[in-house]
């Protein structure tokens, strides 16, 4: 995708290149052609420029004055040299008009291609501050996205990157279809208005009764509004800020901890969810076989049907379709992620 985008890019540069030589060689001609009748006929500047211009277009519409030797024998070499010229101007800027459409259409329908094959994708709807975070982390751990992005000079800064993108407000069902909504997994709202994400909350609910609604909040209203809108966890910036700050006061080591274990990072320990496979081989295995024989620690169990559990008991037998958070070197994890597939 990303390189088809670039091929189409380049090949829009190009035209474009040819269009801006074409159109300076245009007006560099017109000056001359305005500068050469002024000082053969000794006309003024706006009669010098109305028969360069005439000339250049071969209208030849009417003269200012019967020419004198010295002008007919400009006109001869500036029609020999301008004409040509500005047919190739005119040539070149028809090109760069159709070829620009013709890319751009093309480009499109590439970005469609894409998002139709896609399948248990994220969407994420605004691209500040937040929306650009949420997509760095969740390409670091290749999880396919769409971006919806109403602001043109954003959306086409995506499609040059390479990324999936729809141009367009995410307020609209038809920009939410046009990403794969009915397809996806879940969808981040990161729109800086509250009213904007209940809004989105509710469509996309509406549109995909399954999928995960990741909502962001400014206000105490939002928060609860969107969680009457449907939405699976609120996240709040400002209240999270607080406690970030709050716990590193009084708590320092469980945020240096938060910190060392964040997803994607460099730092010898991980925390990491893991979904078991049917037939695996850690089904029927217990809860202190895995942390002993790995050197990890079980920290939540997840079964299907069940509430999420804390601290499992060492003698808990794992069953197919548990998931279960770790926390470890990534060594470790790396290892238990493998065992956790399908065989």
């Amino acid at each position: 995708m990303a390189r088809r985008l670039k091929r189409i890019k380049t090949a829009t540069d190009g035209a474009l290149r040819r269009a801006a030589v074409a159109l300076a060689a245009l007006m560099s001609l017109t000056l001359v052609g305005t500068v050469g009748f002024r000082i053969t006929e000794g006309i003024g500047w706006l009669d010098a420029l109305y028969m360069a211009v005439i000339t250049l277009s071969t209208v030849g519409y009417q003269e200012v004055a019967p020419a004198s030797l010295a002008g007919r024998v400009f006109t001869i070499g500036f029609i020999v040299v301008g004409v040509g010229a500005a047919l190739y101007a005119a040539v070149s800027l028809a090109e760069f008009w159709v070829e620009g459409r013709v890319q751009d259409m093309l480009g499109r329908r590439a970005m469609k291609r894409s998002i139709e094959s896609l399948r248990d994708h994220v969407i994420v709807c605004g691209y500040g501050r937040l929306g650009r975070s949420v997509v760095e982390l969740l390409e670091r751990e290749d999880q396919p996205l769409v971006v919806v992005e109403m602001h043109p000079d954003r959306a086409k800064a995506l499609e040059e990157a390479g990324r999936i993108v729809v141009e367009g407000s995410a307020l609209e069902d038809d920009v939410l279809r046009a990403a794969g909504i009915e397809r996806a997994q879940a969808i981040v709202i990161a729109t800086p208005e509250d009213a904007d994400n209940v809004f989105i909350a509710l469509s996309a609910r509406e549109l995909n009764p399954e999928i995960a609604v990741h909502a962001r909040a400014e206000t105490e209203p939002g928060v609860r509004r969107l969680r009457l809108a449907g939405a699976d966890q609120v996240i709040s910036l400002h209240g999270l800020a607080g406690q970030r700050i709050a716990q590193a006061i009084v708590r320092p080591a469980v945020v240096d901890f938060i910190e060392l274990s964040a997803p994607g990072g460099e730092a010898p320990i991980d925390l990491e969810e893991v979904s078991l496979a049917p037939g695996c081989a850690l089904v029927d295995r217990t809860v202190g076989q895995v942390a002993e024989e790995l050197g990890v620690s079980l920290v939540a169990l997840k079964r299907p049907g069940a509430p999420t559990r804390l601290q499992p008991p060492p003698d808990e037998a794992l069953q197919a379709g548990d998931h279960v958070v770790v926390v470890g070197e990534q060594s470790g994890l790396g290892r238990l992620a493998r065992l956790a597939q399908a065989p």
